[in-house]
């Protein structure tokens, strides 16, 4: 096959590339550029797809001896995750810019390109497994290592990226094993750290970054009755069981922190709270996509038993699921969780398994306690 491997400059990456060269794949190394600054340099592990990674990535090509390009996909990346991760902080969601940019730049720009050029797959670093039915269909399924495993963030792929898509990490059972191979093989990036934080905000301060970008202005923070008990500098630079940076002048009547329960954009309005009461049972979400072919009980409505998972590095939690659609006909996933889930908001995604299959992902439209009665209105 023509494989166009997906070059990050990490290690996962180059291994996976070299393992598509050796098991005999005509492989092309592609680095893509996203940042808008090309001379931004790498600090530590944090941030990603800076300069020094695109010198990695041709290093490691040229150790392979495949053929290296920089394909700027700056201007796409700019418009479909940072300018969305932006707007949905100003709506008062909270967003997963890893989620939007491998199904919008990874496995949606990146693929849709590769297969224009005659590619028949597009070959990354992610830790997930693709298993193809003796139909021909393609399935999404964690990865053996589950401590590496990110199929979460690869919930957003549908059916026929799947055919196109290759993880040749997906057997390996540690990344010390990943960096081991990486040694063997001479490749010079077996020791980087690896990358984390969101990669466009590399110093980590979000809230920072966000108070730069988002127009904020002075508001309250109410009690769970309404009453206001502080201000704050703009609702939108919070986001759902935040504890820190409150500046609260008063402690709570147990004593107890609390804890951002509710953002309201338009009132500009936080809503705060004890810990107990970050806790929701019910999930709702919509922008539904599926994973492979969906299970039969999409289609039916029926509700069915699944697992689910909100954050990459969350542990996934018993849930019954149904779909509903709207007179428009879109789908809406409903998630009823066994046990209760805190600190859920807005805008983050929930993942759905069966076993270690992924049978499809949502952006959270609601997350609420059925026991927990509707919060006061400010006053």
């Amino acid at each position: 096959m023509r494989v166009l491997a997906a070059m990050s400059g990490g290690v996962d990456s180059a291994v996976a590339a070299a393992r598509a060269v050796e098991a005999g794949h005509d492989v092309v190394g592609v680095h893509l550029a996203l940042s808008r600054m090309p001379g931004t340099l790498r600090t530590g592990s944090r941030g990603c797809c800076t300069i020094e990674d695109s010198r990695d990535a041709w290093r490691a090509c040229d150790i392979l001896g495949i053929p290296y390009y920089v394909w700027d996909f700056s201007e796409r990346f700019k418009e479909d995750v940072v300018d969305d991760f932006i707007a949905e902080y100003a709506a008062g969601r909270t967003p997963n810019p890893c989620m939007r940019c491998n199904e919008r730049i990874k496995f949606a720009a990146l693929l849709e390109k590769a297969l224009a050029l005659g590619f028949d797959a597009v070959c990354t670093g992610h830790y997930a497994k693709v298993i193809e039915n003796a139909d021909g269909s393609r399935e999404l399924h964690r990865a053996a290592d589950w401590a590496k495993d990110q199929s979460y963030v690869l919930g957003v792929l549908t059916h026929e990226q799947l055919k196109h898509s290759m993880f040749p990490l997906a057997e390996t059972p540690s990344k010390a094993e990943v960096r081991a191979e990486a040694e063997r093989r001479g490749l010079s990036v077996a020791n980087k750290p690896d990358s984390h934080d969101i990669c466009f905000i590399p110093d980590g301060d979000t809230r920072g970054w966000l108070e730069e970008r988002i127009e904020l202005s002075e508001g309250n923070i109410v009690d769970v009755d309404g009453e206001t008990i502080g201000t704050h500098p703009g609702a939108n630079a919070f986001t759902v069981g935040q504890r820190k940076g409150l500046k609260l002048g008063r402690p709570a009547p147990d004593g107890k922190p609390r804890f951002v329960l509710e953002i309201r954009p338009k009132e500009n309005t936080v809503v705060v709270g004890p810990e107990r009461m970050l806790a929701v049972d019910q999930l709702r979400g919509i922008k539904v996509s599926w994973a492979g072919l969906p299970i039969p009980a999409v289609d039916t409505g029926e509700e069915f038993d699944c697992m689910a998972q909100v954050r990459a590095h969350g542990d996934p939690v018993d849930a019954r699921a149904h779909v509903e659609r709207d007179e428009d006909g879109r789908e809406h996933l409903v998630v009823r969780l066994i046990e209760p889930m805190r600190g859920v908001a807005p805008g983050q995604t929930v993942v759905i398994y069966q076993g270690t299959r992924v049978l499809g992902q949502a952006t959270l439209d609601s997350a609420r306690s059925l026991e927990r009665p509707d919060l006061a209105p400010a006053r």
